[in-house]
């Protein structure tokens, strides 16, 4: 059996696992398990009776798999400076009569303070106390003189206990340690109580107390620990320090044996059930050599476990593969949260055979025979690094159950993928507000230092879900709002009532402002107003003002919105049916215009433009019989022929209008006209609204480059040939600065440009979107645009953008605490001067994200504050002001940064960071940018904040474990790595789409959900369990749902079984399966309508209508499908997750070296 032997694919998620080493299951004994192929090994059961394990030959180093001399290239290569025999340190646990460390204790250097809280297990309960919590610091090690050293370990590097006679002995003493083993554990001590409220969390948030290796799901409710237990102390820790080292646990760091990580350790993988079901107990044993103490895999549920690798050596074989190890380890170990990358760069141990399979391949040796010249190094075992469904699965299970209080600073909210309920106590929910890191380093050489981005991504008309209650309005009269007399910051949470109530000390610029006669209130005896409770400003973190007159412009109110629809009635759009369709569908859609909650009829009012190389406008006046329409073909010079009449309220209008939408198809229905023109069109409705003096919103409806003579006129200038050049930027920045300017003129306005294009060719996106998405808008692209396939798609959009909430003419500024400030901003907008962001219109689904700088220190005690104000119309036409406040922890420690970190919003950050980057550099400098700024952010971890171990290990943070398969996808993405088949307007398409992306959006764009849709529970509401994006978990006989937010992609396995073809598709076998189904059809079974009710479920989610796209396994259209497989090599030459995790390694050890 070779070492790097070919990894065998486990059975497909979601189906029970065959027998796993480890684990006492019913037919474990060595009988076969039902259904299970036979294995060619027996059942382990313990080390041999009577067997005594040889010696490792000179030259062979417990902390490799094989010997030294000759070994290959490994990434573990500093451990060959080990001496043979050496263990590594053991640390003693602190007796209980030590003083723990205090949580903001400073440290000596090379040290770090630790915890023992993962991403998703803090704060999910609300502190008892009111005081700011923070997440616990991580890694306090014991520090020197805490602990009384037992006399066996007088130095950091001395051999523990006797010199070991073999590997026996030197296993017994690990074995001690490995929590499932069976050696006497000794009771918790009476100070650490394990249930709720007072527990200290178990490192993973799921070991039950005493050492019987069963899973206790951790519980929601568990709180932080009470800040009187030290951080350092073991969990189960022994009685008395005389008690004898075999049955303690320690802290034990093992240099040779990876340190087990607190909570994501990647070693011998046991298969967490994915159910909440209690692990069994594994089986006690020693280690091999080279094999890792881990810790439990609590993030892989997808996990196929593996006997240890045999050594690679000639003499006698270190004995019979032990599986002690696969139990989770003692959730003690100072080491911080980290992964370990063993030798050959594998995470954990080099796979070996599958138990209860064959071997992978045919002629694999058995245990025990010789094994010829060791093969080349093997790749990096998929199911041994982090897995994005397991962090999600988890971060549901701790966090989804207990509502999301927002009343404490710093607190790092569930992950976007966890669906939880948001409770507003003074901050704003994560919903408007998610932040790259909650705790910010003090000093901007800490924040260089770490090269962690510090950013917040806000989404300021974000929708709630119906349980959660809508901002309140508060309206102070003609005052208007109080606000800090200096910074001008509005009144909230955090400000300082002061002298008896009679005036407030600004939280942001510290200046103190008189309160105004009307709003004056006592304090209560603990400084607070006693109309604390009755006020939203004073009590929430989100809430609106109605502005007075002085935040309009003219100083006049503004007249109602309103809203125009411009058709191109060229050649293309008549004959493949869209004007037609869009006619049929304006009729009844005009009965949807937004309105104010408790309105009867909208106030917006609409108007109509069709074009091609000319203009028509059309007067829709309620007292005309029959609607006139006025063309204007001097497109030089746009002016709107017509002002009364234009504009109509469309229940006055409504005949003429249902009369002018029958008449517009039939008119341009013989129309040989193909050419069109693009700037006048946004000119004249630009035009219409400054004529009534209001602000707006344009839905174009355009099909082809504009090429007639016109301004704005474009050439195609698609070249395929520029990429991967350094021209290659050119393909992603407007041809003409006209674009630029008329976006100006419309953002002064309030005229917001939504784009539906339809093309057949190049249409240049680049260019006619910059309008767009400098005013704001949405951009729609339906390529290839045929009736029968995408007019569902087509008028789903349609429905949802002329719907939704938007706010017009609107203004953002953020507001800072001293110390840091907003340099940066990304998204769909417009910035004339360097702190006010300028929309003409703002929707319900736009974000923008705001990079902060320090220009100052700050203090750990008092924080740092955000304020996003956001002064918009409303579309009744009234002037209001949202404000959002967020309250996030600093530190002097790095841990603290790196334990409160949300990678989510980093990868959404640095996303939008690369994607503008495009515009200004060439392709290839922007990935290397983005690969740099990561290996800097985890190689500041690494040397840092982990504890010292081998430079052959990857360890990455806790909270950023997902952050080199996020980043890899990113740097696959069409924008930065485009495949032979992907469009120049694709690109400019998809980079303007993920600017104004949100959190969650980003995350599955670029990480795709995969269900398998056979195993899906046809009598329940719920999803099936997503698997990872890998072909080698498809399985021939099933059926996956992708979805990436864009598309859906069903794919059909080869073998899937004829009733499951015949339930969902309606057809009897696999080769009529059609690809050109756009919808599943309607069919009375449970299987069909479980599959409808779950793409109907995901698409309510996305923010637009996802195209369906059926793909056969072995079919052409397969290559799409392979393209979101995004842990797999992709065709345009992007990395594989594995790869990619080892060359991020070796960045990361460059940086070090």
């Amino acid at each position: 059996m070779s070492v790097n032997q070919q990894a065998h694919t486990g059975p497909p998620y979601g189906q029970p696992q065959p027998g796993y080493q480890g684990y006492q299951q019913p037919a474990y004994g060595g009988q076969p398990l039902p259904g299970v192929p036979q294995s060619q090994y027996g059942a382990y059961n313990g080390p041999m009776p009577g067997y005594q394990q040889p010696v490792p030959p000179q030259g062979y180093f417990p902390s490799l798999g094989f010997p030294s001399k000759g070994s290959p290239v490994s990434l573990n290569s500093d451990t060959s400076s080990l001496a043979p025999n050496f263990i590594g340190s053991l640390r003693a646990p602190p007796t209980s009569g030590a003083p723990p460390p205090a949580s903001g204790a400073s440290l000596p250097s090379g040290h770090l303070a630790y915890s023992q809280f993962g991403h998703g297990d803090v704060q999910n309960g609300i502190p008892a106390s009111a005081a700011p919590m923070q997440r616990p610091p991580a890694s306090q090690p014991f520090l020197p003189g805490s602990a009384p050293t037992p006399a066996s370990q007088t130095s950091t590097f001395q051999q523990y206990g006797p010199p070991a006679a073999g590997v026996q002995q030197l296993s017994n003493h690990v074995a001690g340690m490995t929590i499932g083993s069976t050696t006497a554990s000794a009771p918790p001590p009476a100070g650490l109580g394990y249930g709720p409220p007072t527990s200290v969390p178990p490192v993973s948030g799921s070991f039950s107390a005493t050492g019987s290796g069963l899973y206790t799901p951790y519980t929601a409710s568990q709180g932080p620990p009470p800040t009187s237990v030290s951080q350092g102390l073991p969990l189960a820790q022994p009685p008395f320090p005389s008690q004898p080292i075999s049955t303690q646990r320690l802290p034990t760091q093992v240099p040779g044996f990876a340190p087990p990580p607190s909570s994501t350790g990647i070693g011998p993988s046991s298969y967490p059930p994915t159910t909440g079901a209690p692990r069994p107990p594994s089986m006690p044993g020693p280690p091999l050599p080279g094999q890792t103490v881990a810790g439990p895999p609590t993030s892989q549920p997808n996990h196929v476990s593996s006997p240890p690798p045999p050594s690679t050596m000639t003499g006698p074989h270190p004995g019979p593969p032990m599986s002690g190890l696969h139990g989770p380890p003692p959730p003690t170990h100072p080491p911080q949260p980290g992964y370990q990358m063993q030798q050959n760069g594998s995470f954990g141990q080099v796979r070996g055979p599958q138990p209860n399979y064959g071997g992978a391949y045919p002629g694999t040796p058995n245990y025990g025979s010789q094994p010829g010249p060791p093969p080349p190094p093997k790749r990096l075992d998929p199911d041994s690094i982090p897995s994005p469904i397991q962090v999600i699965e988890d971060d549901r299970s701790n966090r989804g159950a207990e509502p999301f209080v927002t009343g404490v600073r710093g607190q790092v909210p569930p992950l976007v993928t966890t669906n939880f309920l948001v409770k507003d106590q003074g901050n704003a929910s994560p919903r408007y507000i998610r932040c790259t890191s909650y705790n910010i380093p003090c000093t901007s050489d800490m924040a260089k230092q770490s090269q962690v981005p510090l950013a917040a991504v806000i989404k300021p008309l974000a929708t709630l879900p119906p349980e959660e209650t809508l901002p309140y309005l508060v309206d102070h009269g003609e005052s208007g709002p109080v606000r800090c007399n200096r910074c001008k910051a509005y009144m909230c949470p955090f400000m300082q009532f002061i002298e008896g109530g009679r005036r407030f000390q600004c939280c942001f610029c510290s200046c103190v402002t008189e309160v105004p006669p009307h709003y004056f209130q006592h304090l209560d005896h603990t400084g607070k107003r006693v109309d604390f409770y009755d006020r939203p400003e004073l009590s929430l973190g989100s809430y609106e003002f109605l502005a007075t007159v002085d935040y309009c412009k003219n100083n006049k109110f503004p007249s109602p919105p309103a809203f125009v629809f411009m058709i191109d009635v060229s050649y293309n759009a008549v004959k493949s049916g869209l004007v037609r369709l869009i006619c049929e569908e304006l009729k009844s859609l005009l009965d949807y215009l937004p309105r104010e909650g408790n309105m009867e009829e909208s106030a917006i009012r609409v108007g109509f433009v069709t074009y091609n190389k000319v203009l028509h406008f059309y007067n829709v006046k309620s007292s005309l019989a029959q609607p006139q329409m006025m063309v204007v073909s001097d497109v030089a010079d746009m002016f709107v022929p017509l002002l009364d009449g234009f504009l109509v309220n469309v229940n006055e209008s409504r005949t003429v209008i249902a009369s002018l939408l029958d008449q517009i198809p039939e008119m341009f229905a013989d129309t040989r006209e193909t050419e069109t023109v693009f700037a006048p069109v946004i000119q004249a409705g630009l035009e219409a609204l400054k004529a009534a003096e209001c602000a707006g919103k344009l839905f174009i409806f355009h099909t082809s480059l504009p090429i007639a003579e016109a301004p704005g006129k474009l050439k195609n200038r698609d070249d395929k040939k520029l990429i991967n050049t350094d021209k290659e930027k050119t393909l992603f920045q407007p041809q003409t600065s006209f674009y630029n300017n008329l976006a100006k003129d419309c953002v002064a306005q309030g005229c917001c440009v939504d784009l539906f294009l339809f093309p057949n060719q190049y249409l240049d996106v680049a260019t006619l979107g910059v309008v767009t998405y400098q005013t704001g808008g949405s951009i729609y692209k339906y390529a290839y645009f045929q009736l029968e396939t995408d007019q569902d798609r087509f008028l789903n959009d349609l429905r949802r953008d002329v719907q939704k909430e938007v706010g017009f003419d609107a203004v953002m500024r953020v507001r800072t605490s001293t110390g840091i400030r907003a340099t940066d901003f990304f998204g769909a907008f417009y910035m004339s001067n360097t702190t006010d962001v300028e929309m003409a219109g703002l929707d319900c689904d736009k974000t923008i994200t705001v990079e902060f700088k320090h220009d100052d220190k700050l203090s750990e005690d008092s924080g740092a504050l955000l304020q996003c104000a956001l002064l918009y119309t409303s579309c009744a036409g009234q002037r209001r002001l949202r404000i959002h406040n967020l309250s996030l922890n600093c530190c002097t420690q790095l841990a603290d940064l790196y334990r409160n970190c949300e990678t989510d919003t980093l990868i959404n950050y640095l996303a939008k960071y690369a994607y503008r980057g495009v515009l200004s550099s060439p392709v290839k400098t922007v990935r290397d940018a983005l690969i740099n700024q990561c290996a800097q952010i985890l190689a500041c971890y690494r040397k840092n904040c982990a504890s010292p171990s081998s430079a052959g290990q990857l360890i990455l943070p806790e909270c950023m474990k997902l952050l080199p398969v996020y980043l890899n996808c990113v740097l696959k993405s069409d924008v930065l790595q485009p495949g032979p088949e992907v469009t120049t307007d694709d690109r400019a398409y998809i980079r303007q789409l993920v600017t104004s992306m949100d959190v969650a959006e980003t995350n599955v764009f670029f990480y795709p959900r995969l269900l398998p849709l056979t195993k899906a529970d046809v009598d329940s509401d719920s999803l099936p369990a997503a698997i990872r994006n890998s072909e080698e978990r498809l399985s021939k006989g099933d059926i996956y749902l992708l979805e990436n937010g864009l598309n859906i992609v069903v794919w059909v396995g080869v073998n899937v079984q004829q009733g499951l073809i015949q339930n969902l598709f309606g057809v009897s076998s696999f080769s009529q399966i059609s690809n050109a189904l756009s919808t599943l059809p309607v069919l009375e079974n449970t299987f069909s309508k479980k599959v409808r009710s779950i793409v109907d479920m995901l698409q309510v989610q996305r923010s637009r209508y996802m195209k369906l796209i059926i793909v056969k396994q072995e079919d052409k259209m397969e290559m799409l499908f392979k393209h979101f497989l995004v842990e797999d090599k992709s065709l345009s030459g992007g990395a594989s997750y594995v790869d990619f995790l080892c060359h991020m390694h070796k960045e990361i050890r460059q940086l070090l070296s």
